[in-house]
């Protein structure tokens, strides 16, 4: 039996004057091969890191689900080549409209020597339509690369829980909620109390950082 969404879902998730505790969450770690099957099967690329134990960002309670936030990662061909400002029509997954807000709050920094900010889309959890056998944290980066960044390291703060983790009786429904929790992740960010919190130095910050999450 699927828990996939039957009823509309909420486009927007958060209070609008910011996140509350105990986000932000921060989380970090170095960029692995993951399980091969956001692009292939999904159409929707997702960067994996290494999750220790059941802790995230050091707190112990952090339920499986889906998360919106930014990410930022280290200096690579790949952040030279798709700055965050630039758009990209070959990423369909965000209404036109809402990406352009995106890239313009975007233009406040691009990428520089330090590396880049974008803002992103995870799961934390066990992905139970694939039976994972681990925990894990997959990131979808809401951009367009050409280039892998496999090795970076990606620093990322969580600004609000979007729903809980759900099986499905179809890999269509899988990719249809995948798709308005993208959606639901750009309008909650597009927000100026949410938009200001990709300025926070901590996602450019990677000297003395492990390979593991932490």
């Amino acid at each position: 039996m699927s828990n996939h969404h039957d009823s509309p879902r909420p486009l927007v998730t958060g209070p609008d004057d910011g996140p509350e505790p105990p986000y932000p969450l921060r989380l970090d770690g170095k960029v692995i091969k993951g399980f091969g099957r956001g692009s292939s099967e999904l159409g929707i690329p997702t960067a994996n890191i290494p999750l220790s134990g059941l802790s995230v960002g050091g707190h112990e309670d952090v339920d499986s689900g889906v998360y919106y936030g930014w990410a930022g990662l280290s200096p690579s061909k790949a952040t030279h080549q798709h700055p965050p400002h630039t758009q990209n029509a070959k990423y369909s997954h965000l209404s036109s409209p809402l990406q352009e807000t995106l890239s313009s709050i975007a233009t406040e920094g691009g990428a520089s020597d330090k590396g880049a900010v974008y803002p992103m889309c995870m799961s934390i959890g066990w992905n139970p339509f694939y039976k994972n056998t681990v925990r894990s944290v997959e990131v979808h980066i809401m951009h367009h690369f050409e280039t892998d960044f496999y090795g970076s390291h990606m620093n990322l703060s969580i600004l609000g829980f979007i729903r809980p983790e759900l099986d499905y009786v179809s890999k269509e429904k899988l990719i249809e909620d995948i798709k308005t929790d993208i959606e639901v992740s750009g309008r909650s960010l597009a927000r100026e109390p949410y938009a200001k919190l990709r300025r926070d130095p901590y996602l450019l910050e990677f000297e003395g950082k492990g390979e593991v999450a932490s």
